[in-house]
């Protein structure tokens, strides 16, 4: 099958700026929308960077799996496929010319883009979930079918086929997926830092309802990860150690956007308000710590050793060695024809649109080669936005 971008060059070695100990990679959960992570890769192994750390969310753990689970020179490929398997183009096979009636602007494009996401709905989609038979509703409740509308079976079988588990366990790249205890409702995080991670992990992470069915891990029940935290940077920015670190922060929902007009509008923007997960919260909290931190490092470098207990002293030990922290954030923008169907709407079009978008955005973030320079000591998290004012 045709690709649906230019393939990246060849890589050159694992590129990291001057001082940099550590390059991450975090990937939000959002449905279809991944395939703009997919195009963010594709951009950071074209310019030749490499990663040390993938944290992800729901798709963002599955992408990120693709990625860790396969050699440098296979993981651009893995993501082609797997996306190629989870993506159809029912209504128009893909490549075929519209008749001029048929594409004269967005709202021919959006009657499209909600009849592909209802056919999703009816039909499930090839490699990642069919249709539960019977209907949740007419469940025996504690049955098979009970509590999800589609079963996520063929996910499982996909993963298994393109992710090769042992390498993401013990290769290079630290790998860590969100999830949520449907008991007791806590986020839960598994990292092959500490835990051997498996398709089951991943599922968890990407585990919505009530559309997927939960979980079992470990002898717990695991729902998707979004429904606490859809974005994984906050467990990037607790367990920096001491490490500089450049993180790429890729997010499929934008927490700014218009004002509704009508209900379509309202359902689409209620959505990224939720699963945008406050990311420019979180990146604006942790910088005011930092910020504090600073300020008492320089105020216990004022005062004499002697004057120190042990807890200050090793306090002050460690604010010594407090990393430098880069964060690139880029953001999916939904284009005018998408709607609240946008993460559910897996046409073959929309997902290669998606992927250059990505493709596209990651280009034009690395042009402005002095966001990635690591910042002087001292410096706190700087963070850097193309499409931010």
């Amino acid at each position: 099958m045709d690709q649906p971008h230019t393939q990246a060059r060849p890589p050159a070695p694992d590129w990291r700026p001057e001082g940099c100990r550590r390059v991450a990679l975090v990937l939000q959960g959002g449905g279809a929308l991944g395939a703009f992570q997919a195009g963010v890769f594709e951009g950071l192994q074209e310019a030749g960077i490499g990663l040390d750390w993938i944290a992800g969310v729901s798709i963002g753990a599955a992408n990120g799996a693709l990625i860790a689970g396969n050699p440098p020179e296979r993981r651009l490929a893995a993501l082609h496929e797997f996306w190629d398997t989870i993506t159809t183009e029912r209504l128009w096979p893909y490549g075929l010319d519209l008749p001029e009636v048929l594409d004269a602007g967005d709202w021919m494009r959006q009657w499209r883009h909600e009849a592909s996401a209802a056919l999703t709905m009816l039909q499930g989609q090839p490699g990642f979930f069919t249709p539960n038979v019977p209907n949740p509703w007419l469940s025996a409740p504690g049955s098979r079918t009970a509590t999800a509308f589609y079963d996520s079976a063929p996910l499982r079988e996909t993963l298994r086929r393109l992710v090769d588990w042992g390498r993401l366990n013990n290769g290079d790249i630290r790998f860590s997926v969100g999830a949520v205890n449907v008991g007791s409702g806590n986020f839960a995080y598994f990292d092959t830092a500490t835990t051997r991670i498996g398709a089951e992990h991943v599922m968890a992470s990407g585990a919505l309802p009530p559309a997927l069915p939960m979980v079992r891990v470990g002898g717990q029940h695991y729902w998707d990860g979004g429904l606490v935290s859809n974005t994984p940077l906050a467990h990037l920015l607790e367990n920096l150690g001491e490490r500089n670190t450049l993180a790429f922060q890729v997010d499929l929902f934008s927490a700014r956007g218009a004002v509704p007009r009508a209900m379509p509008g309202v359902l689409s923007r209620q959505k990224d308000i939720q699963y945008s997960s406050r990311t420019r919260l979180v990146t604006d909290a942790y910088r005011r710590i930092r910020a504090l931190e600073l300020e008492l490092r320089r105020a216990l470098a004022l005062v004499p050793e002697e004057r120190l207990d042990e807890g200050q002293r090793a306090l002050r030990q460690r604010l010594e060695r407090l990393p430098e922290v880069v964060i690139l954030h880029l953001i999916y923008r939904q284009q005018a024809h998408e709607g609240q169907a946008k993460d559910y709407e897996f046409s073959t079009g929309a997902m290669r649109e998606h992927w250059r978008a990505g493709l596209e955005d990651t280009r034009a973030t690395l042009r402005h080669g002095h966001w990635l320079a690591m910042p002087p000591p001292g410096s706190g998290i700087q963070v850097h936005d193309l499409h931010r004012p």
